[in-house]
């Protein structure tokens, strides 16, 4: 499981033309699932994002996480983080989970995430046309990977 996470003021998914989620203070998550991922990658990333300090104290040090500040979540499905760019011009997707795979890991993701942290977490739409608008807050954005735990 790949995740970007952005630091952010506020963030907004619209689809359609209609807002289907929003949030002010917390991080925005956009999720590239790939077909080896299991449960144990959702605890794992959960854990490691809702403990993640990087969130201004007084001394403006990143020393708070998102349970700190009561933030909140914004989720986001995004397959092309698995895109493969060693060959051509054209990203090759296949290591991204098919959606029969990814829509029922993301959808626990989601929901562990709430759990875990007992803050909201907005979502988009899994498979759909997306515009998301953030207001990047530091700027502060990081890359994680669950096969990648080092």
């Amino acid at each position: 499981m790949r995740a970007v996470i952005q630091r952010v003021s506020e963030a907004n998914v619209t689809i359609d033309g209609i807002v289907n989620g929003r949030i002010d203070l917390g991080l925005l998550i956009l999720l590239g699932i790939e077909e080896i991922d299991t449960l144990e990658d959702i605890d794992w990333l959960v854990r490691k994002i809702s403990a993640m300090r990087i969130f201004s104290d007084k001394e403006d040090k990143m020393n708070l996480s998102i349970k700190d500040v009561n933030g909140s979540f914004l989720v986001i499905s995004q397959f092309t983080l698995h895109a493969s760019t060693k060959k051509g011009n054209r990203p090759s997707f296949i290591k991204a989970a098919k959606p029969s795979i990814a829509i029922p890991l993301y959808d626990q993701f989601c929901h562990k995430l709430a759990d875990h942290s007992g803050l909201s977490v907005s979502t988009g739409k899994f498979g759909a046309d997306m515009k998301v608008q953030l207001l990047n807050d530091g700027p502060v954005t990081i890359i994680i990977d669950s096969q990648r735990k080092d």
